[in-house]
């Protein structure tokens, strides 16, 4: 991927080393560990088979040792450091899409920032590890990223390449895209009626697989613009898609597929909902939500 065409973003922060000590938690009234921070818990567990509630323990450990409240200071990453600047790159490049796409639209998109961190961090959804994985908080619209994880997306799950990097990158900037749509907002009124969340057909695998959707259209319209993808790299996202599918993941942590508690949907799923985005690029080949088959 000749991902030096794109332009640097200057939305990238770095939060301080081990997310400031336990600080920048509000506690006695302030926010706690959110929904939606409890959601990526669950997921993360689901991906590398570890017991979600044991990881929930211990954050909640590292909250309940933490008393301080002034929030973490954001920091500018190295300029010399080239993951960063790979990160600033794909970020500019999902800015300049989604600005032209909603801009074509007749909406204004708004930037979002992403923090990168090491070992744990503290956003507006609740303080999370980096065993989190990367997630998106849309109460501070922020995407939270650290870099360890694309190591361990190479070597354990066997997902490498550059492209598949941006695509992990473009997926959570598409639960942003989810958010200023106002879909994430409907997603939560709809938890707060009762309905049903996870499950092989719940609200939380549409949103999920919507943003893989998303992904796939910001990366045909990059595509198209700055004619960056060189052989190969469709298939290195496919196959991280792939690699993170809830039945994959499942069947390699505990040896057998639970679909009533799927959070993101299967790998075939995934493959499939970003490569209807890339088709055509069109945001209105992504509704999920009303789709009859997944």
């Amino acid at each position: 991927m000749l991902w030096k065409k794109g332009r640097r973003s200057d939305n990238v922060e770095e939060a301080p080393d081990g997310g400031g000590g336990g600080g920048g938690m509000r506690l006695g009234g302030g926010k706690g560990l959110g929904l939606v921070g409890i959601v990526v818990v669950v997921a993360f567990g689901l991906l590398t088979g570890q017991d979600p509630m044991q990881i929930l323990g211990e954050i909640t450990n590292q909250m309940g040792q933490s008393t301080a409240v002034a929030p973490q200071q954001r920091q500018t990453p190295a300029a010399n450091d080239p993951q960063v600047d790979f990160v600033r790159a794909i970020l500019g490049d999902t800015e300049d899409t989604w600005q032209a796409i909603f801009k074509q639209a007749g909406r204004q998109y708004k930037d979002p920032s992403l923090v990168l961190f090491r070992g744990r961090v503290s956003s507006a959804c609740g303080l999370a590890s980096s065993a989190s994985g990367p997630f998106y908080c849309p109460e501070d619209q922020k995407v939270y990223l650290d870099l360890d994880f694309f190591r361990e997306m190479s070597q354990r799950f066997k997902a490498s390449g550059d492209f598949a990097q941006a695509y992990v990158i473009a997926h959570e900037v598409g639960h942003h895209v989810q958010t200023l749509l106002g879909i994430s907002a409907k997603i939560q009124a709809a938890r707060q009626r009762g309905e049903r969340m996870e499950g092989d057909n719940g609200l939380l695998v549409r949103q999920e697989l919507q943003a893989d959707c998303l992904a796939g259209v910001w990366a045909y319209n990059a595509q198209k613009r700055l004619n960056w993808l060189e052989p190969g790299d469709i298939e290195d996202a496919l196959n991280a898609a792939n690699a993170i599918g809830d039945d994959r993941l499942q069947q390699q942590g505990q040896g057998r597929v639970v679909p009533d508690s799927f959070t993101h949907g299967t790998s075939a799923q995934r493959v499939r909902w970003f490569k209807t985005g890339f088709a055509q690029g069109q945001l209105n080949q992504c509704d999920t939500f009303s789709a009859k088959s997944l």
